[in-house]
């Protein structure tokens, strides 16, 4: 089992599809980096050669933010919104949508099950 950036890749998948376990990486990015290394689409990861796994490690170290740097970078920036005092700062604060979606109704992803208001009757 090939592990890149701290991540098991599963073996009985193709390279790129491998590559998107890795936060940070998606498919965009996996051809990219299959491309750029010189792995054919086809090959899975338990037919790569350790030359491979050394050559995709070190170029995602080199390249790429991924895994916990990235989770880092996203946690500051949501961090930076939120001191700020910004709109979008205080909907993170407050736990609603963000990005100008409706919240009379739907949004419980953002906002939790919904509770129950007492007294409310038609």
């Amino acid at each position: 089992m090939a592990r890149i950036a701290g991540v098991n890749i599963p073996n009985q998948k193709r390279v790129p599809i491998g590559l998107t376990y890795i936060h940070g990486i998606g498919r965009t990015k996996a051809l990219e980096i299959c491309g750029r290394v010189g792995i054919p689409l086809e090959r899975r990861v338990h037919e790569m050669t350790d030359d491979e796994v050394l050559r995709v490690r070190e170029l995602i170290d080199r390249e790429y933010t991924v895994e916990g740097d990235l989770r880092r970078q996203v946690a500051m920036n949501i961090k930076r919104l939120m001191d700020l005092g910004c709109y979008r700062g205080l909907r993170h604060r407050k736990g609603l949508p963000v990005r100008g979606q409706r919240t009379h109704t739907n949004a419980r992803t953002r906002k939790g099950p919904a509770r129950p208001i007492a007294g409310k009757k038609k």
